[in-house]
């Protein structure tokens, strides 16, 4: 009795073979899934400000906001008929808004990060210190960086130190509180086991401590960048330009929506990339984690 092919069989086949050769790979699967779920919100986006017939200012297109990205990146005439130019947006082209936030961040969390981990180092190692000094921490942790951004302007001008040092009272808390955490979870036979070897505290510190503690630190530090980038906007509302957060809330004080949404977007966009820069930095960094 001869055997039968099903039509289409072989088609199906090979596609649940393709199918499970990427589930294979974790990767592909995330980068597939990512896609699509991209492609299905734009998608989603376009049929609603297509069909729905939204006012643009309330809530413009994909291609409207497609066209102010482009804009942004552009030096276009003031008007029509004149030939004096402008560059992007605020005489800026979008990618300098963006570097100088990322100055501005790099700035203040690499204060925090030069200030946060000894801080926490000598906290954690001598306890009448971190008694002293641990109020003050956790008011400053507790205060929202809207707080005292005024007190900033008031105290350090219009420039940009008012924001590198709010960045830094953004960053710093995590930073420290993560070196805390992670001196006091060093295990006391470790430290004891050096000790007996006739290490002193200098070198119980540079070879034991330190390097047991840098997983919890590398985790402050990511904590830190995020929530400093979640802080840019409140630093950049006085004389944010240039600056991709000050663009943002100028940009929505003149009704241009779509402006505000590509800097939304590159933001939230930024924001993944640093986080993944940070993860390869622990990869790099700590390449044990994860492997005891």
């Amino acid at each position: 009795m001869s055997e039968r092919t099903i039509p289409g069989a072989e088609s199906t086949r090979g596609a649940w073979r393709s199918a499970l050769r990427t589930a294979r790979h974790p990767r592909a699967v995330y980068w597939l899934t990512t896609t699509a779920s991209v492609t299905a919100v734009v998608v989603l986006w376009w049929l609603l400000t297509t069909l729905l017939d939204v006012n643009p200012v309330l809530f413009p297109s994909p291609a409207d906001v497609w066209e102010a990205a482009v804009r942004g990146m552009q030096e276009r005439p003031v008007a029509d008929g004149l030939d004096r130019t402008i560059r992007g947006y605020q005489n800026y082209y979008l990618w300098e808004h963006l570097l100088a936030s990322l100055q501005r961040i790099g700035a203040g969390v690499g204060l925090a990060l030069l200030v946060g981990v000894p801080l926490g180092l000598l906290m954690a190692s001598f306890r009448w210190f971190g008694l002293l000094l641990d109020p003050y921490l956790n008011f400053l942790r507790s205060l929202p960086p809207l707080a005292y951004i005024g007190l900033l302007i008031v105290w350090f001008g219009f420039g940009d130190a008012p924001k590198i040092w709010l960045l830094f009272l953004a960053a710093f808390p995590p930073i420290a509180i993560a070196s805390i955490s992670g001196v006091r979870g060093v295990r006391e036979d470790q430290i004891n086991a050096v000790r007996t070897l006739g290490a002193s505290r200098g070198q119980v510190l540079v070879h034991v401590t330190l390097p047991a503690a840098l997983p919890e630190i590398v985790t402050g530090f990511r904590v830190a960048v995020g929530f400093a980038w979640t802080t840019v906007v409140a630093a950049e509302i006085q004389n944010g330009i240039p600056g991709i957060g000050g663009l943002a809330y100028i940009s929505g004080s003149q009704n241009q929506t779509a402006v505000v949404i590509a800097c939304i977007i590159i933001i939230g966009i930024t924001a993944i990339l640093l986080d993944q820069l940070v993860k390869n930095v622990e990869k790099v960094l700590i390449p044990w984690r994860g492997k005891a």
